[in-house]
């Protein structure tokens, strides 16, 4: 669970003054990207795609502070709508498109291009910019299915949404997805992760985030919580 308000105050002093107003790193979702967000949002109400893309987003944000050669006015319109296409999918079906041992190519394919189309909706009734268009929704329909990375933008994108499966939200997801125990959890998103990522800062952020878990999982961590 997040922790949003302190428990305690160990040191007994207020520090807040001396808090910058806006560090390096803490990022925000300005207004075009935002009413984007209002559309899609109810296009990923579907096994916790909104909250997946809100990280992923955060991850893509991230990388393009390291590209500065990639454009964000594709990258973050991309992120942001490339999986409101699995709201054409029957929800039964949905993880079995991408379950371990298994797997149905060609629902992941139909998410893609109902995503494209959807967004190329979306886009076209916030204005945006039309010149932009046409490379979003073809990093969109191709994004988990094509293996090679088109652009810097593409490889961006493909390495924001893989990466998210690391991270403490995506592997609290995949445990309920399938039923898995945490130690589990971690080594399915590490194999689905580590090899399959284009950026050497995806690669750097990936390998980060599975220490952490690895950590997590530990006996001597468990002890400090408590825990057997």
């Amino acid at each position: 669970m997040t922790k949003f308000l302190p428990s305690a105050n160990q040191y007994g002093h207020d520090v807040t003054g001396a808090i910058a107003a806006n560090p390096d790193g803490v990022i925000a979702l300005g207004p075009v990207l935002a009413g984007i967000w209002e559309l899609a949002a109810p296009l990923l109400a579907v096994r916790d795609n909104d909250a997946h893309t809100l990280y992923a987003f955060g991850l893509a944000h991230a990388l393009l502070d390291l590209h500065a050669e990639a454009d964000a006015d594709v990258v973050l319109p991309a992120i942001m709508l490339h999986d409101i296409g699995w709201s054409q999918v029957p929800p039964d079906e949905v993880l079995s498109a991408i379950a371990p041992g298994g797997g149905r190519p060609d629902l992941v394919l139909l998410h893609e291009k109902e995503g494209a189309r959807l967004a190329a909706d979306i886009l076209a009734e916030v204005h945006y910019d039309a010149a932009k268009v046409p490379a979003i929704l073809q990093i969109i329909d191709g994004h988990d299915s094509r293996r090679q990375a088109l652009s810097i933008e593409d490889a961006i994108v493909k390495d924001s949404d893989k990466t998210w499966r690391l991270s403490p939200h995506g592997i609290d997801t995949v445990m309920d997805w399938f039923g898995l125990e945490r130690k589990q959890a971690v080594r399915l998103c590490s194999q689905r992760v580590h090899g399959h990522l284009f950026t050497e800062e995806a690669k750097a952020m990936a390998r980060a985030l599975s220490a952490l878990e690895s950590v997590t999982l530990w006996p001597q961590r468990r002890a400090l919580l408590g825990e057997g």
